[in-house]
């Protein structure tokens, strides 16, 4: 018998409700929600921000791209699991994902990634003298994936972890660059990477087809004057953490056998309002960055946009007046790859020719936290 999700209602962009439910069963967190949820039956406006900063003197050098060899289409989902036929492309865009072997984790991919990104370069591991890995599903709570990587890769330089979910390139991508403008790195590596099927409760139709596992890397070292970050915008609105969370393993809420077989360690994702706060926080967030830097949608070269949702990017493409030939999708192949997507999207992007020097790329990235990047940047 299928499994028949609720259909998501027509959407408002400006509005987003904020979740009743409290998962936590701490008093603590109830009190703070308590105060910050709304009356019944009101919404409150998506958490907005007009920082935007400016960061010249800084080139992207190299990039490489890693995706598992196992592809899991939906036919193989709806076989399996008795999802609905049609229901995941339908609503999301996605024909099939990769999925890690059960002996690989977040940092083989990332190693791997990484290890391509050298090789396209050219450059001497000797020579990184920064690593940063953004990832929400590391290998171990301890040590960081960033550390496991660096043994790996044999490099001496310090490494660390940047958890911002689907935000996590971008939030590591702008976090190198100050190292490399301000002449603290020579040459950092920075990758985006998650293993997401170890996070998803397989058997959950609304969220587990959505994603799959992979992983990008990128070199920077320093630029002239011209190139970098012509704009840039990284937010947070840490009130919308609950739209998408996993309640259980943390200091909050340690793992215990009845909440790890009720399910809690298994991601939980409020889908109908994180799409409604994503095409908003999207939209907002490219229409500033790019005002802000005193150039036009047109003015834009290629769009890497995180891989979430076809609706998510058709809507930005159709608000936003930018033809489709102007934005990488890669989704229907690889699904939601969180920190990975806009890294294996520039991979793709350079390895087409479709990125040369001068031309204006704008990467966005948006996910759990609530949090979002988008980077204005200047090859």
């Amino acid at each position: 018998m299928h499994q028949s999700p609720s259909q998501i209602d027509q959407i408002e962009p400006a509005e987003i409700v904020k979740p009743e439910k409290d998962r936590t069963n701490q008093k603590s967190r109830k009190q703070v929600d308590a105060k910050k949820r709304p009356s019944s039956g009101s919404k409150r406006l998506f958490k907005s921000s007009q920082r935007t900063q400016t960061l010249m003197g800084v080139q992207i050098v190299g990039c490489g791209a890693y995706v598992p060899e196992l592809i899991v289409t939906n036919e193989q989902l709806e076989e399996q699991y008795g999802f609905e036929p049609g229901w995941i492309k339908q609503r999301s865009g996605i024909l099939s994902r990769r999925h890690a072997y059960a002996d690989q984790a977040t940092s083989d991919l990332c190693a791997e990634a990484a290890t391509r990104a050298i090789e396209n370069t050219s450059v001497s591991r000797e020579d990184i003298d920064l690593l940063l890995v953004g990832t929400f599903t590391p290998d171990f709570n301890c040590p960081s994936t960033a550390c496991l990587v660096q043994d790996r890769l044999e490099l001496d330089c310090p490494a660390v972890d940047l958890q911002a979910a689907c935000s996590g390139f971008m939030y590591a991508l702008i976090t190198a660059a100050q190292y490399i403008a301000t002449g603290n790195s020579q040459l950092a590596l920075v990758i985006g990477g998650d293993t997401n099927t170890r996070i998803v409760n397989p058997q959950d139709q609304r969220t587990a087809p959505l994603f799959g596992d992979g992983a990008g890397a990128v070199l920077l070292k320093k630029g002239n004057e011209n190139q970098g970050l012509m704009c840039y915008q990284m937010g947070a609105d840490g009130s919308g953490g609950p739209l998408l969370e996993m309640s259980v393993g943390g200091a909050r809420n340690p793992a215990k056998p009845e909440s790890i077989a009720a399910g809690g360690h298994y991601l939980a994702m409020d889908g109908r309002n994180v799409f409604k706060w994503a095409i908003q926080a999207l939209n907002e967030t490219i229409e500033l960055v790019v005002s802000r830097a005193g150039l036009t949608i047109d003015d834009v070269s290629l769009f890497l946009l995180h891989q979430a949702n076809i609706r998510i990017i058709d809507n930005a493409i159709q608000q936003l007046g930018i033809e489709p030939e102007r934005v990488i999708n890669n989704l229907d192949r690889y699904g939601n790859t969180s920190a990975g997507s806009i890294p294996l999207a520039m991979d793709e992007a350079l390895r087409a020719g479709k990125i040369s020097k001068g031309d204006v790329v704008l990467m966005s990235g948006f996910g759990a936290g609530l949090t979002w990047g988008t980077g204005l940047f200047r090859w």
